[in-house]
């Protein structure tokens, strides 16, 4: 019961009453319309579970019609603890997010979205990987909008080939992709003081115990292990923010305004490789 657990944690850690629809369709069509017409009994709306890229042009469509907040937790609340957690991290490495070589492996609703936002927090090097290898423009094989634009919008050097190659020199990696989709011999090749956000689950792209020494600072999307890059720190305080000065909309500003929060709750003296980010 997914839907029915976020609601008890919009309540529990924001005071926010809400209760949980799902639509019998995967038709975009049926779907916008659904939440437009349900719109006057709410203050506001968290898509759940929608696959890319659906949920990409569902959220799109409903926040251009509808005017209160909109927001799939799945791509942005992702997005926003993947930067808060970065940003720790990059402190204790004396890194740089614009200079820093970043690949995204992953380029469904979440990987986008983190790309997005890392971008708009001032990010320049980034390199976003699918299972068909590196997304540069004029690449035709596994290709829609999304990863489209993605192509047009990262890689600056034009890099080709497998995530293998992307790799090679990067100072961060970001999987929200599958199980194993990162070997030994990848972090190897990282620069120094690698930083690795290994964020599929429950397993993720490579365990900690199998990355190298040159790897700092490791992030899972779990709670046995160090550092746990988990959405519920962001979407019940997102909410609260919105509904308290009845937004209509969720920007980026307001997105990057909850990644720098999220990151300031951890004093900067008692940063740590494995704290880098506060637990629920």
């Amino acid at each position: 019961p997914v839907m029915e657990g976020k609601g008890l944690l919009f309540k529990i850690y924001a005071d926010i009453d809400c209760f949980d629809l799902e639509l019998d369709t995967k038709n975009v069509d049926e779907f916008v319309r659904t939440v437009k017409i349900l719109e006057p009994t709410f203050g506001g709306v968290n898509l759940e579970d929608i696959s890319a890229p659906r949920c990409i042009e569902i959220e799109e469509r409903l926040i251009s019609q509808l005017d209160i907040p909109v927001f799939h937790d799945d791509q942005h609340g992702t997005a926003i603890v993947v930067l808060a957690g970065l940003t720790n991290a990059l402190k204790l490495v004396d890194k740089m997010l614009s200079t820093s070589r970043i690949v995204v492996n992953g380029a469904g609703a979440a990987g986008i979205a983190v790309t997005k936002l890392l971008l708009a927090s001032g990010a320049k090097q980034i390199v976003v990987c699918d299972r068909a290898g590196v997304l540069f423009p004029g690449r035709d094989a596994n290709m829609n909008a999304a990863k489209q634009w993605s192509a047009e919008n990262t890689n600056p050097d034009q890099t080709t080939g497998s995530v293998s190659d992307a790799i090679r020199g990067a100072d961060v990696f970001v999987g929200v992709s599958s199980a194993g989709a990162l070997r030994q011999a990848d972090v190897v090749s990282m620069n120094h003081d690698a930083i690795v956000f290994a964020l599929a689950n429950p397993e993720p792209e490579i365990q900690p115990e199998d990355v190298s020494e040159n790897v700092r600072i490791m992030a899972t999307g779990r709670s046995d292990y160090p550092n746990q890059v988990n959405n519920v720190l962001c979407f019940p305080g997102l909410f609260r923010g919105v509904l308290d000065v009845r937004a209509s909309r969720i920007n980026d500003e307001m997105k990057l305004a909850a990644a720098h929060a999220i990151a300031g709750v951890i004093d900067p003296n008692d940063l740590h490789p494995d704290y880098i980010i506060p637990s629920v």
